[in-house]
């Protein structure tokens, strides 16, 4: 059993924040394999289904980012999932924007979802962690809880379809080979 896990905020007008990018990514995975409709449970839009004869739940924390690891731990207690079996995807600033790198466990670089999801649930999962870059001339909350532009929008459908075409790579637990393969 596979947990996904997409950080970011609920409200209408966070949708298309660089914050949100695991919420995208979630919504990706949804539709390229059909997972059910999303419905309101353990605090997060929850959906499920299969991928490569794995049994997957995919959620969206509705606690928003600074809290989303009560969400989770509510389901995974639930589910009975394995934290080494939990893979969330969240924006990186200290990553160029496009590149993206996964690895299991570590600190959370002062990102707010990351720091309460290891307080609720510890730090042995895996994280997609998806570069958004870091701003030169904006505040970093500004330029984060902003909207990507229109050429980030084009690049963010790439970086999707990557992620989506390596999935089994993570299922697998092969985060190396997931880096370099959707980074080529």
């Amino acid at each position: 059993m596979i947990l996904f896990v997409g950080l970011g905020n609920p409200t209408p007008d966070s949708q298309n924040n660089r914050h949100n990018i695991g919420f995208k990514i979630i919504d990706a995975i949804n539709q390229k394999f059909s997972l059910s409709k999303q419905k309101p449970k353990f605090k997060g839009l929850l959906t499920m289904g299969n991928i490569d004869d794995n049994k997957v739940y995919a959620i969206k924390p509705l606690t928003f980012m600074n809290n989303s690891g009560t969400c989770i731990r509510e389901l995974i207690e639930y589910f009975k999932i394995d934290s080494s079996d939990i893979i969330v995807f969240h924006d990186d600033l200290d990553i160029e924007f496009g590149k993206i790198k996964a690895k299991f466990g570590g600190s959370n670089a002062g990102h707010n979802g990351i720091a309460s999801l290891d307080k609720f649930i510890g730090k042995d999962y895996s994280r997609v962690r998806i570069g958004i870059g870091k701003p030169d001339k904006i505040k970093l909350n500004d330029f984060v809880l902003g909207n990507f532009n229109e050429e980030e929008q084009i690049k963010l459908n790439e970086i999707s379809k990557k992620i989506i075409s390596s999935l089994s790579m993570l299922i697998e637990k092969k985060l190396d080979l997931f880096s370099s393969n959707v980074n080529n």
